[in-house]
């Protein structure tokens, strides 16, 4: 048996609202090995949905990372708080710390959406099938300096969606569905997430922000069908995104552009093309 001992966590859940609440808890230090995710149920679900509503899948907003967004012009328009993906949007995958590169961009999202109005939430840190223990969501919120979600179901499901509402409801100036930004690389997960939110805030719900860069590679032939599917959906049915550069921020663009995101060639580039020929032909 794994020795057992107390630490101080600082993570969100259905009975941790405050984001300033010290919680002792008496933890295990064994957790789940990386290497036995377990299965995204609603992640898996979402083509079904799409069959419903193809939309889901577009997100309002594009960028190669958080470098080229304008947090201060996102604020400005009214926008008060940011649910932000981790591994591949903040951290590299399966690993704690931010990302050098964005230091200042991340930075600056905590100081200018403000103490507690930034939330990270991931599929993995934070979850009862990955991190039983709190120890990795202890972790990063130590490391990323914001506060993270403890949810039992991932991304998109309903469930996370009400643990997000709930965090953001339960602050002393609460932030709206249609006050929030959802940032993340994936768009079965984070840009479906924040579309559905979409329907509990009279059609009002958070700006999707798609961040299309990775850092290091992972599921290189699932985000090439997500990115395909995005280019298709949004041909198909006039889904071209009004907020093209309103919240760009020009001079981080440039220096993106010199010191990018890594983006891996794909894997098996051809047979997924030929796949993907074979399902659009007409």
């Amino acid at each position: 048996m794994g020795d057992t001992h107390t630490r101080a966590k600082r993570v969100i859940g259905p009975n941790r609202l405050s984001p300033t609440t010290t919680v002792l808890t008496s933890i295990s230090a064994g957790h789940c090995p990386r290497d036995l995710m377990p299965l995204n149920i609603p992640g898996i679900l979402v083509p079904f949905h799409l069959l419903i509503n193809p939309r889901l899948v577009i997100p309002a907003l594009s960028v190669r990372d958080i470098r080229q967004l304008d947090f201060v012009a996102l604020k400005a328009a009214g926008y008060r708080g940011a649910v932000v993906d981790k591994d591949n949007c903040l951290t590299l995958p399966h690993h704690d710390e931010l990302v050098p590169e964005l230091t200042d961009a991340w930075r600056e999202c905590r100081h200018t959406f403000g103490e507690g109005n930034v939330l990270v939430v991931s599929n993995s840190a934070g979850t009862p099938q990955y991190d039983a223990g709190g120890i990795q969501a202890e972790s990063i919120s130590y490391h990323l300096q914001v506060p993270v979600l403890r949810h039992n179901t991932p991304k998109p499901g309903y469930s996370c969606i009400q643990g997000v509402r709930n965090y953001f409801g339960s602050l002393p100036d609460a932030v709206k569905d249609g006050e929030l930004v959802v940032i993340g690389d994936r768009i079965f997960t984070d840009v479906v997430m924040a579309n559905r939110m979409k329907s509990g805030d009279n059609g009002r719900g958070p700006l999707a922000i798609w961040t299309s860069g990775v850092w290091a590679k992972e599921a290189m032939g699932m985000r090439w069908i997500e990115k395909k599917l995005v280019e298709a959906v949004t041909r198909s049915t006039n889904g071209e995104s009004q907020f093209t550069t309103q919240f760009l921020k020009p001079q981080a663009l440039e220096k993106c552009n010199d010191d990018p995101a890594p983006q891996p060639d794909r894997p098996n580039a051809d047979i997924f093309e030929g796949i993907w020929k074979h399902l659009v032909r007409k």
